[in-house]
Parts: structure tokens; C-alpha cells; sequence
């Protein structure tokens, strides 16, 4: 069943309201339905799947923020406008500043929000930068996994008394033509029924598109014979909405990438390696791209290589580094590391010259790597889109004509994101900034709104 809107306000007789409805449980969906407890507000968080998990659960769970208490106390100065001068730097100026602003301005207090009000323990990622950052800014719960970051926010939405709606997949919207109010929703259960809701004001929580193979051929052509790497929500519902409400749409060209997917055993392999020394090979044993330009817009270059396919080259310090990654040990685990005593059997391994591999392995750009060598064969993945509906500043979904929807809001990855609208402007946690900072501000807007 396609994502529908149906232009009337007369939701079937006896229809349960609530104030808010917000479409998505992963960060951004729970972020949105504890901001909107702090402030006293009722709302039904509606999730597709058993348990909450969505983009986020798949992702390492670092959110990039600025000014945090947790920065503070480390001495790591940071600002806003630092911060948003990174992302249009990576952007190369194509980042919609309006949005820039604003999720860097609200991320930092979102995150001292979830951990002084809601206890979420958050620590600053020490050791290394992310590509494009300017310092020290990605904070993680103590797993350092997504999936840990999705329990916490759950428990915590729970025990600010949201509620959270499982097996629960918005099928259609209900909007009143003359006015663009949203009236309500519908959704699917497990067995096929349909069940109704009405509210007061609606937040598009919810993922991108690029689970929707149709749409990846559509708008993201260079991605089309990609491994997907995403959760299968990603199923472009927003966009489906946006279109038959004539809403408008930008960045549609945007995406994160990732070009260490270890293949064929489907894990990431962190870029941290990367960054501090790692490389990547092709099947002729040579260097292809700087590795520390960004793990979004390498994925499209290693798939350009023979057979799409590269090898991440590693030795003994930069495989420890690597272990502090539970993505990582998850790749160790089946298998995806291998053992390479010299250069001649890196060469082996991968079906390359020799000579070229130990000029490659002396060349790193850090520091020479030095035998045995830890090698894991990789290839680009699409792991979430960074267009979609685009909003205002105060995550307001924009009709055609730029004027806002009255009750309609989106953030995360049904909207706009910061990575402008190429692979190249994705910077490392421009996803969940999009989807904590973009919360917080929906939630903000929708109590205002209420109140009002």
C-alpha cells in the first residue's frame, strides 16, 4: 500500500484525537515526544516497526553538537558559528543556511536537555576528528551504537509518558484542501486492518527514500546498483505525502554514502581508520582518493573502481583504534579482517602487483604502515537520503508557493537536511544532527503553536 492523502477532514465516526501525532520512533520522533513532555504536551509516537529503531539504530549514534555541557567540561571551545561554518565548508555553500542556523544553534541545548532532564549519559568522542570537523563535537552513549542511543530514548519517552505505538505503519493522511490543516492519519496493523487517528498537529518523523528502489533510480541514478545499508523504512513515504499535498521538495540529490561497507558480510568498517592512517587500495594495489575527505562521498568513488570494490589497509595501532568500534568487532567477528604477514600477501589477497602495494602501504599519508597487515574488503554502501520535504526554520512543511503548512512539520530524514544536494556534502553526523536539533525545534514550534 502507497502512502495517500485524502482531502477531507471526516475521519470515520469515533476516531480517537490526540494533540500531537508523530510519525517515526527513532531519534528524531522520540526527541520531538520528550520536548514535547517537558512542556506538558500529549502525544502518540507511531512506529512501523515491533520496536523503535528506524536510521538511528543502524547508525554509530554520534551526534555532532556544540557548546554542550560535556564539551565544557573536556575545555573544547565550539560555537555555533564554527560549527555551521564546517557544514557549509563541506557543503561547499550549497547547505540551506536557514537550516544550518538553526540545528546547530538547537542541538547543543537538545543534548544537555536528554542528559540532565532525562538522563541519557553522553560522552564527547575523544582521540581523533571526524572528517570537516573543526574539533571535538560527536557525542555517544557509552555503547557507542546507534541501537543503544534508540533503548535510552525510548526509555526515556516512556517515562515522560509519550506514547509509543508499535507495528503501527501511517498508511494516509487526512487534510482539509481549503485550509492545509491536517485533520489525522491512518495506519496499518499486522493483519491488515486500519485504524485512525485524529490530532491537532502533525511531525513527519519519519525516513527518507533510500529503501525505495524506484525513487533511488529517480533521483539518486549513481546509487542505483549500490548496497542499500539503511533501514527498510526508508521507503520515501514523506515524499509520496508531499507530492499529493503539492509541498515542496529540496536537496532531493543529497545522501550519505559510506565507502568502507565490508562486503560480502554487509558491516561498516568505522572511517575512523581512516583518519588517522588507514588506506584503501584498489584491485591494482594503488591509492585512489584521499581518504580523509569524507566517508559519503568516497562511497561513489570506490564503487567506480574494478569490480566496485576497494580494500581497507590497516596495521597493528590503527586495528586497536578500530576495535573500540562495535561495528568493527561485529566485521572481526564474521570474518571480514584478514591476516596479511608482508606486502606480497596483501598483493595475493587482493590480485594486485607486489611492488605497487608496498609503495602504496610506504606512502600511507599519516605515517608508513608497517607489517602484518589487517585488510578488509570493501564497497560503497547508500546508507540514508539527505533530501526531502523542505521546511522552515521552525520545521514547518513549505507548500509549493513557500508559504507553511498551519499543523504540518517535518524534521530528520523526511525533511531538507545540511548536506546541500551531492554525496560530497554529507559531513560525518549531519543525520542525527538533522534528527535531534530538528526535534527539538519541531517539538518547540508545535507547543507554541498550541498554546497560541
Amino acid at each position: 500500500m502507497t502512502p495517500s492523502v485524502i482531502h477531507s477532514t471526516t475521519l470515520p465516526e469515533g476516531t480517537p484525537e490526540v494533540a500531537v501525532a508523530i510519525v517515526g520512533a527513532g531519534a528524531c520522533g522520540l526527541v520531538t515526544a520528550l520536548s514535547l513532555r517537558n512542556a506538558g504536551v500529549d502525544c502518540v509516537v507511531l512506529e512501523r516497526d515491533a520496536q523503535p529503531s528506524g536510521s538511528t539504530a543502524l547508525s554509530s549514534g554520534l551526534i555532532p553538537a556544540c557548546g554542550t555541557r560535556m564539551q565544557r567540561a573536556l575545555g573544547i571551545a565550539d560555537s555555533v558559528e564554527l560549527f555551521s561554518q564546517d557544514i557549509g565548508r563541506k557543503a561547499h555553500g550549497t547547505a540551506a543556511p536557514h537550516l544550518v542556523k538553526a540545528y546547530t544553534s538547537a542541538v547543543g541545548p537538545a543534548i544537555d536537555m536528554l542528559a540532565d532532564r532525562h538522563g541519557l549519559n553522553f560522552h564527547v568522542q575523544e582521540g581523533f576528528l571526524f572528517p570537516s570537523h573543526s574539533v571535538l563535537r560527536m557525542h555517544s552513549v557509552a555503547e557507542k551504537t546507534g541501537a543503544a542511543l534508540v533503548t535510552y530514548l525510548e526509555r526515556a519517552a516512556h517515562a515522560a509518558g509519550a506514547d509509543i505505538v508499535t507495528e503501527a505503519t501511517v498508511r494516509t493522511l487526512w487534510v482539509d484542501d481549503a485550509t492545509r490543516r491536517v485533520a489525522g492519519l491512518s495506519f496499518e496493523r499486522p493483519d491488515g486492518s486500519l485504524e485512525h487517528l485524529r490530532c491537532n498537529a502533525l511531525v513527519l518523523a519519519c525516513n527518507g527514500f533510500g529503501g525505495n528502489a524506484a525513487m533511488v533510480r529517480e533521483l539518486l541514478p549513481e546509487m542505483r546498483d549500490a548496497p542499500f545499508a539503511g533501514h527498510t523504512g526508508n521507503d520515501g513515504s514523506a515524499i509520496g505525502w508531499g507530492r499529493a499535498l503539492d509541498a515542496r521538495l529540496a536537496d532531493l540529490g543529497g545522501y550519505q554514502g559510506h565507502g568502507s561497507w565490508a562486503t560480502p558480510h554487509g558491516v561498516l568498517v568505522s572511517w575512523a581508520i581512516m583518519m588517522e592512517g588507514a588506506i584503501q587500495l584498489n584491485t591494482r594495489g594503488e591509492r585512489f582518493h584521499d581518504e580523509t575527505g569524507g566517508y559519503s562521498e568516497a562511497a561513489v568513488k570506490v564503487l567506480a573502481q574494478p569490480g566496485g570494490v576497494a580494500w581497507d589497509i590497516m596495521d597493528a595501532p590503527l586495528l586497536a583504534l578500530a576495535r573500540t568500534f562495535p561495528d568493527f568487532c561485529a566485521a572481526e567477528a564474521a570474518g571480514a579482517v584478514k591476516i596479511c604477514a608482508d606486502a606480497l600477501a596483501v598483493a595475493v589477497l587482493i590480485g594486485a602487483d607486489p611492488a605497487t602495494v608496498a609503495q602504496s602501504c610506504a606512502d600511507a599519508p599519516k605515517r608508513p604502515l608497517v607489517a602484518p597487515f589487517h585488510v578488509v574488503k570493501v564497497t560503497g554502501a547508500l546508507f540514508h537520503t539527505q533530501g526531502g520535504l523542505d521546511i522552515d526554520d521552525h520545521c514547518r512543511v513549505l507548500h509549493e508557493d513557500g508559504t507553511p503548512f498551519p499543523n504540518l512539520l517535518a524534521a530528520g530524514g523526511a525533511a531538507r537536511g545540511v548536506s546541500g544536494n551531492a554525496v560530497w556534502g554529507y559531513m560525518s553526523g549531519n543525520g542525527l544532527l538533522s534528527a535531534v536539533g530538528g526535534g527539538a525545534i519541531a517539538a518547540a514550534t508545535v507547543v507554541e503553536m498550541l498554546t497560541a
